[in-house]
């Protein structure tokens, strides 16, 4: 079309003939119209198809990269959560043990026994009763220790 309209300014024509020209061109462009409608028609149910696989191929590949980049953000969380449970769990040891200092100390302050002191009562009582299981088997009486005399202040005061 250019070329066409190219030799018409190069010779000049009348307006009869440019007209004449300008139809010629609308018409072929017209009918370059039609040629490329009817061949897209004919074509373009395997177009579709071939852009239905594409999307398809895409729609694969992009699932499978979302499935792999939730799988990693699902395993950080994971580990992320067990490093903080282990964090809190240590914590969690640490006040335990201070307020078990804290109770042992103001109990042995009351005067309560703990339970070192009470184990190591049952051990002092296991010995001397093996001591006396010892001395009964000889036949043997267990030596009586000596009464003792009350203290002064105490007959002091029977007497008054």
């Amino acid at each position: 079309m250019v070329k066409k309209l190219n030799k018409m300014s190069e010779e000049k024509k009348t307006g009869a003939q440019l007209s004449g020209t300008v139809k010629e061109s609308a018409s072929q462009i017209w009918l370059a119209g039609l040629g490329a409608f009817a061949k897209a028609q004919e074509e373009g149910g395997t177009v579709f198809e071939a852009l239905v696989r594409e999307g398809t191929s895409i729609q694969r590949k992009t699932q499978a990269a979302a499935e792999e980049k939730i799988s990693e953000a699902t395993s950080r969380m994971a580990n992320m959560a067990t490093d903080i449970s282990s964090k809190a769990s240590g914590q969690w040891d640490k006040l335990e043990n201070i307020f078990e200092e804290r109770v042992s100390k103001a109990l042995n302050k009351l005067g309560v026994p703990s339970a070192k002191d009470i184990d190591v009562l049952i051990k002092r009582i296991d010995e001397l009763n093996a001591n006396v299981a010892r001395l009964s088997a000889k036949g043997g009486t267990a030596p009586r220790p000596a009464a003792k005399k009350a203290p002064a202040k105490r007959a002091a005061r029977k007497s008054a």
